[in-house]
């Protein structure tokens, strides 16, 4: 059985404002309804290493869930961090932010750490993907036509690989693409076949 076929005997939850992930979803054939907003408090211990927050973030996210979930509910929370010398770079404050974060990433690799949890009522699965992404050196010009044009006040590390910046500023990726994007599709894929029993 195909997991589309499977999940047709329950409810994927997606609680996420991302439109990212929201086509991400739709485009792997992949039926669920959105969460409504709610609120979260995404903070985390300085002490925790970079690579885990992510997936903290994660089950935060899920935690913070208002609704109660029954045994055919599935509810997908996930964060995207980028991480620069050992420290996350979240969603920058203003403008200025959001151009001192692409001077930091020019001409360097980053890190991308995507958190992703499955819950119903009794039972949760979390994990994170992580992938590499190298941009070439970009002038100050370049970063700020992005950012002033693209706005990327909502991404974290400041842009998104989808964007105009992907196209002429990235080098070379080691991972998924799309879970630099917000969500690395493969992994959940085949987390929601184990989580419904396929796998």
């Amino acid at each position: 059985m195909l997991l589309h076929d499977k999940l047709k005997e329950y409810r994927l939850i997606l609680a996420s404002q991302s439109p990212r992930r929201r086509e991400l979803l739709a485009d792997a054939g992949i039926e669920y309804c959105l969460a409504p907003r709610f609120e979260c408090d995404e903070s985390f211990s300085a002490q925790m290493p970079a690579n885990e927050v992510a997936e903290y973030l994660s089950c935060l996210k899920a935690d913070a869930y208002p609704e109660p979930l029954g045994e055919r509910d599935i509810l997908l929370t996930a964060d995207t961090v980028v991480i620069a010398d050992g420290k996350v770079l979240g969603k920058p404050k203003d403008r200025a932010d959001a151009v001192a974060m692409l001077e930091q990433l020019s001409g360097r690799e980053h890190q991308v750490v995507t958190g992703v949890s499955l819950t119903n009522a009794s039972t949760r699965c979390s994990f994170s993907a992580l992938s590499r992404v190298k941009f070439r050196a970009m002038s100050r010009e370049e970063i700020e036509y992005y950012v002033d044009n693209y706005k990327p006040f909502d991404k974290a590390g400041s842009y998104g690989i989808q964007e105009w910046i992907g196209y002429v500023g990235i080098e070379y990726i080691e991972g998924s693409f799309y879970n630099v994007m917000g969500l690395p599709v493969q992994r959940v894929y085949s987390a929601l076949k184990e989580f419904v029993g396929l796998e």
